[in-house]
């Protein structure tokens, strides 16, 4: 196993030079052009371009055998005509959704159906042809990437190239086109035509990827090398180069995968590397994985849950002062707390009050003063006068402007106390007309509801 691993990274046999080079070129387009494909959320097109590329194979085929016999398996007129046809069957889903109502996932399944049906139909009739046995163009449905020739490669890196030099060159204006279409109809971009640029170089890593993975597996190169780089970053410069990067990596991995493992095809293994790329994008990606975003939710659930014990310790603390009366740092220092005197203010369980209280002893919010007796640090007293100054606050700005009631309008300030920062906290005081020192905190609006036990 260690020796045929060794003899297929060392690129010894020919064959697989030829097929490892080939299927680089395809990843690496299909990941750049995917990106712009991913963003114009044109994913799908992939499909209905390799689906509507059958005809142009049946009829390339039947039109080389016609003009010269023998000649029908050329590869550079299959794979125009796949170019043509695919196309054409882009250009049709285009028309479709500009000049009807129609939504776009209906207009690639019209699209995708007929074109499929007539390749369907025309293989039939080149099966009856005296060469369309032997021509092997079922190995366009499913793939044969073993099949590919020096030749071969030599025409996709044309393809290839000119993919990636249009991609260049196009850049800014597939960007905007991505993000905002209406803003580049407004500046006099052609869009239609930029759209159909796109379609094109959809359709020419499609045709590419033809013979390596075929027209059933097609779809997965552009759009899973992109989508895997969409977890990693929001520039779309660096998104391009890592959809690219893993579009290549996966193809190089499905190429070393099956050559190591006879009788494995290489289409299918490419894209299940891809997939594995995706897989631990989604869960590790520095910008949206899973797992970031579960321990980031986690850490902002933390901070909302501080907040609400550091109010709830105000709140209870500044229970028995005098009407009009404002609790002082002072005062609140020298007051113990209770588990069972706070789990009346929010109705929580005493196990998650005591998790509550613990984290503040941790984060040196509060300190302890007996077995289940608490005192506000003077971290403790900052935090807990900040956390009940901008719930208050945004209560007398939803009842003065959004004109809810007092009654309910605790509930509503819970939703967004947490993002006051002191901008917006300045910009409430100013709406509100006031102007309340840092550690000053208003009158609730509301009485202080208590949860019965």
């Amino acid at each position: 196993m260690v020796d045929q691993f060794l003899r297929v990274v060392s690129l010894r046999d020919y064959n697989t030079r030829v097929v490892l080079f080939g299927t680089l070129l395809l990843g690496i387009s299909a990941g750049i052009v995917g990106t712009f494909m991913l963003l114009r959320k044109r994913a799908l097109v992939g499909d209905v371009v390799g689906h509507s590329s059958l005809p142009g194979i049946a009829i390339a085929f039947l039109v080389m055998e016609m003009i010269h016999p023998g000649m029908g398996k050329s590869m550079p007129g299959l794979l125009l005509g796949a170019f043509l046809s695919g196309l054409l069957g882009a250009l049709c889903t285009l028309a479709i959704t500009h000049l009807t109502r129609l939504r776009d996932d209906a207009a690639l399944a019209i699209v995708l159906s007929i074109f499929f049906g007539a390749g369907v139909a025309l293989f039939t009739v080149v099966q009856k042809t005296s060469t369309g046995n032997s021509a092997g163009l079922h190995q366009f449905v499913f793939g044969k990437t073993s099949s590919i020739l020096a030749d071969d490669v030599k025409l996709f890196a044309v393809l290839a190239a000119s993919v990636i030099l249009v991609t260049a060159l196009l850049f800014k204006e597939l960007t905007v086109l991505c993000f905002d279409q209406e803003y580049a109809s407004s500046q006099g971009w052609p869009v239609f035509w930029l759209d159909a640029i796109l379609m094109g170089l959809i359709v020419a890593v499609t045709v590419i990827g033809l013979q390596s993975v075929g027209l059933l597996l097609v779809v997965a190169l552009p759009v899973i090398p992109a989508a895997a780089a969409r977890f990693w970053t929001d520039d779309l410069r660096r998104m391009t180069a890592i959809a690219a990067a893993i579009g290549g990596t996966s193809a190089v991995g499905g190429v070393i995968v099956s050559a190591m493992f006879a009788k494995m095809p290489t289409g299918p293994l490419i894209v299940l590397v891809g997939a594995g790329f995706f897989t631990i994008s989604l869960l590790l990606g520095a910008k949206r994985g899973v797992l970031l975003r579960v321990f980031r939710n986690y850490q902002l659930k933390k901070q909302h849950d501080r907040l609400d014990l550091m109010r709830a310790c105000y709140e209870y603390l500044e229970q028995d002062l005098p009407p009009g009366m404002t609790l002082r740092p002072d005062m609140m220092v020298q007051r113990t707390l209770t588990d069972h005197a706070l789990r009346p203010l929010r109705s929580w369980s005493q196990s998650h009050v005591r998790t509550l209280l613990e984290r503040g002893l941790k984060a040196e919010l509060l300190e302890r003063q007996g077995e289940s007796s608490y005192r506000l640090t003077s971290a403790g007293v900052e935090q807990a006068t900040r956390a009940a100054r901008n719930h208050r606050l945004w209560e007398l700005f939803l009842i003065r402007y959004a004109d809810i009631a007092p009654s309910h309008v605790d509930r509503d300030a819970d939703q967004i106390e947490y993002v006051l920062g002191p901008e917006l906290t300045h910009e409430l005081e100013t709406a509100l007309g006031v102007k309340y020192p840092q550690l000053r905190v208003p009158q609730s609006p509301h009485k202080i509801e208590v949860a019965e036990e």
